[in-house]
């Protein structure tokens, strides 16, 4: 079987380890085996919280223009139930946005579905 040298190769992989740790506390910036475990975990969390942070993000959305509906006397449910009706088809953060920034449009929007 033939020798197979790895200096540089394990050394590139140990430092691209250990540049994606950066900024961890304790051993986990420059001890190998604490670096690798803490950026795998790191990397499981980060595609975790890509999808919850859309939950999140809707729910705000939800709760932004649930606010601004009750100044018309209507829920949340029953406002985006005569949307669906009305076949006026702005999505939630599109909605949000105009409840936050833009009222009078979005009065508009309420009164056309009433």
């Amino acid at each position: 079987m033939p020798r197979v040298k790895r200096g540089r190769v394990r050394i590139s992989k140990r430092k691209a380890v250990l540049k994606n740790a950066k900024g961890f506390h304790w051993g986990r910036k420059n001890l190998i085996k604490l670096a690798k475990t803490a950026t795998k975990k790191a990397g499981a969390r980060a595609f975790k919280d890509r999808r919850v942070k859309k939950r999140t993000a809707r729910a705000l959305w939800q709760i932004k223009i649930s606010a601004a509906v009750k100044t018309y006397n209507l829920s949340y449910s029953k406002f985006i139930n005569l949307l669906k009706k009305k076949n006026i088809e702005l999505d939630r953060k599109v909605l949000a946005e105009l409840a936050e920034k833009n009222p009078k449009i979005f009065k508009a929007i309420v009164d056309a579905v009433k």
